[in-house]
């Protein structure tokens, strides 16, 4: 019976984490429809009201950094402040923890 209630949480607890994942690459793709859509609005605007300066170049670089960064950070190749970093500072800061409540130190 206990072995079966711990299949179904790491069932439950793999689940969340694919769904969270799925939500994370979702929201990545919309932010690159997004720059796609209103970058192609903005260089249609540029174009029609004042083609001798290009400033949608600005909006563009800006922007494409940002969705750049998105995408390294949901397709985890972020090599600084990554998940893995972040996993593994929670397990340090979790032992940590442990630590101190078998020592009876509570701070």
């Amino acid at each position: 019976m206990e072995i079966v209630m711990e299949n179904k949480y790491q069932n439950e607890d793999r689940y969340f984490k694919a769904k969270k994942r799925v939500e994370e690459i979702k929201g990545f793709y919309g932010n690159l429809t997004a720059y796609v859509v209103v970058n192609i609005g903005l260089l249609a605007i540029n174009l029609a009201t004042s083609p001798s300066y290009l400033w949608f170049f600005w909006p563009l670089f800006g922007w494409g950094i940002g969705v750049f960064i998105h995408g390294m950070k949901v397709f985890n190749y972020m090599p600084f402040l990554g998940k893995d970093w972040e996993e593994q500072k929670i397990k340090e800061f979790m032992e940590k923890e442990k630590e101190k409540e078998q020592k009876g130190n509570w701070k």
